[in-house]
């Protein structure tokens, strides 16, 4: 009984919180805020007694917000200013919306007054249609000018004016069209390649791996990368993966023998008192503990190994202007290494994570080429990292 009286002193404490806020909500002109939780609350039982207030302050915040809006709308209107449309539009959008995210709670009463709450709707259709005509217009006409600027901002901008434009209203004359010439204008072409200046042999494969984008994820909306020029493109950047050393070490086979001594449960005896005898539990039967025992094993462990590292430079290059940007060190390491063993004595002595290399034998080594190649998946993510972190335009 406490707890269910907890429980509902916390809901009664909970309600109460926000209803207060609705109210501060409303008082301080924040009427959508405070439509939306007033909403929100009458959605279920709107007819309870404890939820009039609710009631009172949606008729109230609708009433100050519809003419709030009105008036702005009015002054707006006498202004006449072009770049107000949007404006407009959107406080008739709102308008609308509000009504109609309180349409579907009615009838409110409220019963001290014996009367329905009001809510003096309006049909705003025609404003919508007339003013979201004269902003698809007006987007139109001036993002259609943006794309004959030299700018690549103004052509972005364009392209985000025709995006909102084509969401308003689909469809409009060629906006479709016009949004693919801003995306193509607006865009960072950037043309990634790679030069050996080792003395090594670079497979053809590791370059070709490092240049394919599809794998990098890089999710720039206004850059694209190409790995070989493409006919009617101008291209604004360059990068270039310059290999400046590859350093491949001699095939190495290392031995090494060892003793290994460890003492180890081996199974069970029967427990036996100082004078010889079996012990035996309560119920009389022999005791039996674990055996333990002292065992060696000899080692002769085999080490194959090879490395290779290749050092590299990243260069950012600025083709329209034909400067040297930034440049980042690259490289990375692989290791080729291979361990087995053999034994003589008891292998339980050596430590049971050794054991595997029991299992193994002597593998052919890698060749130099395959090494380079083995080199290039830590290479590609470290190119990646340097390409996501240090974007060609800021």
């Amino acid at each position: 009984m406490k707890k269910i009286t907890l429980l509902f002193s916390f809901l009664v404490f909970i309600t109460s919180c926000a209803l207060k806020h609705t109210q501060e909500l409303v008082h301080s002109g924040d009427y959508d805020n405070a439509i939306t939780i007033a909403v929100s609350s009458l959605e279920s039982n709107k007819d309870k007694k404890s939820k009039q207030d609710y009631v009172y302050l949606l008729e109230e915040a609708f009433a100050k917000a519809k003419e709030r809006d009105l008036n702005t709308l009015n002054l707006l209107e006498k202004e006449n200013n072009p770049t107000q449309i949007e404006r407009i539009y959107q406080l008739y959008l709102g308008l609308n919306n509000r009504q109609e995210k309180i349409k579907p709670l009615l009838p409110l009463q409220l019963f001290k007054e014996g009367r329905a709450a009001i809510f003096p709707f309006e049909n705003y259709n025609d404003k919508l249609i007339a003013t979201k005509n004269a902003l698809s217009n007006y987007l139109y006409i001036n993002a259609k000018a943006l794309l004959k600027s030299t700018n690549k901002m103004d052509f972005r901008k364009a392209f985000d004016d025709f995006t909102y434009l084509s969401q308003i209203n689909p469809n409009f004359k060629d906006v479709n069209e016009l949004l693919k010439e801003a995306k193509f204008k607006g865009s960072d072409y950037v043309l990634v390649s790679t030069k050996n200046e080792t003395n090594m042999i670079i497979p053809v494969r590791l370059q070709n791996d490092l240049l394919d984008f599809n794998t990098y994820g890089l999710n720039d909306k206004w850059t694209v990368y190409h790995n070989a020029e493409q006919d009617g493109i101008r291209y604004d950047f360059g990068v270039r993966i310059r290999f400046r050393e590859v350093v491949i070490s001699p095939e190495q086979i290392k031995e090494k023998e060892f003793i290994k001594e460890r003492r180890i449960k081996d199974g069970q005896k029967k427990l036996i008192d100082a004078n010889g005898k079996e012990v035996l539990d309560e119920k009389g039967k022999v005791v039996f503990v674990d055996n333990w025992k002292d065992v060696t094993v000899k080692i002769n462990e085999v080490k194959q190994f090879k490395s290779c590292m290749i050092i590299a430079k990243v260069d950012y290059s600025n083709w329209t202007t034909n400067q040297l940007l930034q440049s980042f060190p690259l490289s990375s390491e692989f290791i080729f290494e291979n361990v087995y063993a053999n034994y003589k004595g008891d292998r339980r002595a050596a430590d049971d994570s050794y054991f595997p290399n029991f299992d193994k034998k002597t593998v052919p080594f890698p060749s130099n080429e395959q090494m380079i190649f083995d080199t290039g998946e830590d290479l590609k993510n470290k190119l990646k990292g340097i390409l996501n972190q240090n974007p060609l335009r800021n």
